[in-house]
């Protein structure tokens, strides 16, 4: 199979594994509330898709780099996304809906799989391009899974969105095996050692802390509680699946330009920090909107900011990383943000219970400005000039 070949099935695969993931995810929060679930359990349950990623992905990807596979875990991953979809439709009640949410974040964690493998079919030297491709794959598909989300809920039921998430799964499985494997020589296991070693590369810690502070971002917001505001201010199950596809477009575009442009034109830090203000400004506006038209823009701005950070601080992640040891890099990185996904919602959800839905965005509004300040801190400026000048000159050598 040609390279070029593989780069596509394995990108549809994982578009049609973020689709099973994230097509009921529009009309979900709003879905468990009418169940009478109030906000602070509810924020355990979205929390829980977090939780169960924070505690695997580093296990899978030392687990990974220590037997030399992908393909399986890739395979297995996208299976259980189909078991969790199964088993919202199936048992739709407050308990069957935390623990299938929770299953559906043991198959997210096999993104850190996903994730290296598809850089794996590209030079080194192209991370962040590999990266910026399949950043732009997972918003596209997140895209249509949430327009489709919000048209099935409106036409049949939101009970149907688990059925389309497993037959899109199903679909995902048979295109996962076009995978591809590592070379074949042995590996040596990453020890407890290595581990916390790793743990000392000052651009994986740094990229871990800003990926939490996106992520708490996202999942308290636009995956949490935004569609319970929207829904306040009367908007329908399409529309629900429309405001989280408008927060999705603009992140496939910032996602492909963010390595190729905004780092390069503005540099890593300020395109970092310019974006976490944005985030922070998009969930903070939300208490003071009364239609749903400023609700879509607020949230194509806050979708735009978060399609730029994401792949710099994947591409930062595992930049001077070893490949035998990319992985495990990747599986402590997501790992450290998927706490961010689980402290995200349920933060917002006990705020929101104690003092007011609103209280919950004009906190993170403020989350976001230091998160701003802290990549200013902590981040370094690469000399994009300097690099060029070093490329000119290899070239006449």
């Amino acid at each position: 199979m040609t390279r070029s070949r593989q780069i596509t099935l394995f990108g549809l695969a994982i578009g049609f594994f973020w689709f099973s993931q994230y097509v009921y995810v529009p009309v979900f929060p709003a879905y468990a509330r009418e169940m009478g679930i109030s906000y602070e359990m509810l924020g355990i349950i979205l929390g829980s898709y977090g939780f169960t990623q924070m505690l695997l992905r580093i296990p899978l990807g030392i687990w990974s780099d220590t037997i030399n596979k992908r393909r399986q875990f890739v395979v297995a991953g996208v299976a259980v996304s189909v078991a969790s979809s199964l088993g919202m439709w199936l048992f739709p009640s407050e308990m069957g809906l935390l623990v299938f949410r929770a299953l559906s974040g043991v198959a997210a964690a096999t993104w850190v799989i996903h994730t290296v493998t598809f850089a794996s079919l590209f030079q080194p030297d192209e991370a962040t391009k590999a990266m910026g491709i399949v950043n732009a794959i997972l918003n596209l598909a997140q895209v249509l899974a949430m327009f489709a989300g919000g048209l099935i809920a409106t036409h049949f039921s939101q009970e149907y969105t688990f059925l389309v998430a497993a037959a899109g799964g199903v679909i995902g499985i048979a295109l996962s095996f076009a995978a591809p494997e590592p070379e074949e020589h042995k590996r040596p296991a990453l020890t407890l050692s290595g581990l916390l070693a790793m743990a000392k590369q000052r651009n994986l810690m740094i990229a871990s802390l800003l990926g939490f502070c996106i992520q708490v971002l996202t999942y308290g917001g636009v995956f949490g509680f935004t569609p319970i505001a929207a829904r306040q201010i009367g908007a329908s199950n399409f529309e629900l699946g429309l405001l989280q596809t408008l927060f999705m477009l603009p992140g496939i575009i910032a996602s492909t330009l963010s390595g190729a442009y905004f780092a390069n034109r503005f540099g890593e830090r300020f395109s970092i920090a310019a974006s976490f203000v944005a985030t922070g400004a998009a969930y903070a506006i939300i208490p003071s909107l009364s239609g749903i038209y400023g609700l879509y823009l607020s949230q194509a701005l806050g979708g735009f900011a978060r399609g730029v950070i994401f792949p710099l601080l994947m591409g930062l992640s595992i930049r001077g990383v070893a490949s035998h040891q990319r992985a495990s890099a990747m599986g402590m990185y997501q790992a450290i943000y998927g706490l961010g996904m689980f402290l995200g919602p349920v933060l917002v959800g006990i705020i929101s219970d104690r003092a007011g839905l609103a209280w919950g965005f004009w906190l993170m509004g403020a989350f976001g400005v230091g998160s701003a300040i802290v990549a200013v801190m902590q981040l370094t400026e690469r000399k994009v000039a300097m690099d060029r000048t070093n490329v000119s000159a290899r070239k006449t050598e």
